[in-house]
């Protein structure tokens, strides 16, 4: 058969990594990324890009972990490279705090960051609410400029990027061999997928130049994640939200918050307020389907249902999604030999 023609659907990071993996492992096929929405306005960019894992509870946990590691091997690389600034990746220390000890002190990614270890007792007087806590490095992706960095590899690899919203899959066949979906929340009615939903997430941007390390309240909704222009300060997990309107009694609520772990906070500038939708499943759908009509069949290979988990994991499922379209063109092109003989 002629190159395999894929199309990714969705333009997030999820989207563009699986474009690059796909590349990479097929040489062969012409891949070209579909969305309405690009960076800026993307769910991706609202995310404050710390890679701190989020447990999926319908994933079995040696894969949540294969999947960070390959991320964290993947962006630490980058971040001892030239590009790490043009990439907006960069490690970043800190602190993640409980005010319990938790029941599980190790979490499954502890070995993966970089010297993981329990907060001192002169540590932990710097959170007087909190008695127990982790120290530990690990990466943070910068948004817009990693998006816009996958962008640009893309392109330099030879990737078509086009706005088109795909509101069904079948829409593309005829035109494409293989469909990946990578449409995050929108998953829902382009594939109907009813375990998904969204968990809204609220944010503030602000300009606090001398916050250096993250603090992280180990609920996970109180969070301080220093990029390297803007601090990101969260947070909000509200399920079945839908709203995009930023909501000036949460603004307050996050800044308070945020100030109780870091008081000098309060001279922090410039705020900017972001909302996101995390596309939220029990467990991230990473699979293969065909999809049948009339005769006709569809191959998808679904990525999608990240969560809060996106950036955690993006290039270990990107991974993951290339295969099985490898998997994908393989059986096309036996079925295809076959036709011959």
């Amino acid at each position: 058969m002629a190159a395999p023609k894929v199309a990714v659907v969705g333009a997030g990071v999820v989207g563009l990594s699986t474009a690059l993996c796909i590349a990479e492992t097929c040489p062969s096929c012409s891949v070209t990324v579909l969305s309405d929405q690009f960076s800026p306005n993307t769910t991706s960019d609202v995310a404050a890009g710390m890679l701190i894992p989020h447990t999926y509870p319908g994933t079995p946990i040696h894969v949540q972990k294969q999947w960070f590691k390959e991320t964290f091997t993947y962006l630490f690389a980058i971040s001892n490279s030239a590009e790490a600034s043009e990439a907006g990746i960069h490690l970043v220390s800190g602190w993640q705090v409980f005010k319990n000890t938790p029941k599980e002190e190790l979490p499954f990614w502890s070995d993966v960051v970089l010297g993981f270890r329990s907060m001192s007792e002169a540590e932990l007087q710097k959170f007087p609410q909190h008695q127990f806590g982790q120290a530990f490095t690990t990466l943070k992706c910068d948004c817009p400029p990693y998006l816009l960095w996958l962008e640009r590899r893309l392109k330099a690899t030879g990737i078509q990027i086009c706005t088109r919203k795909v509101a069904d899959p079948w829409e593309l066949h005829g035109e494409y061999n293989v469909v990946v979906n990578c449409a995050g929340i929108g998953a829902q009615q382009l594939v109907g997928d009813k375990k998904l939903f969204p968990v809204r997430g609220q944010v503030l941007k602000v300009h606090a130049p001398w916050v250096k390390n993250f603090i992280r309240d180990g609920d996970g909704l109180t969070y301080i994640y220093p990029g390297i222009h803007r601090v990101t300060l969260g947070g909000t997990r509200e399920k079945e939200n839908w709203s995009l309107s930023p909501d000036p009694g949460t603004t307050k609520d996050i800044f308070d918050r945020c100030c109780s772990l870091e008081p000098s906070l309060r001279g922090a500038q410039d705020i900017k307020v972001k909302v996101g939708l995390r596309p939220s499943r029990q467990s991230v759908r990473l699979e293969r389907e065909v999809l049948s009509q009339g005769g006709v069949k569809l191959p998808v290979v679904h990525n999608y249902g990240h969560g809060a988990g996106g950036f955690s994991v993006h290039r270990g499922t990107a991974k993951e999604a290339a295969r099985l379209v490898r998997e994908c063109i393989a059986a096309l092109q036996g079925s295809s030999s076959r036709a011959r003989l």
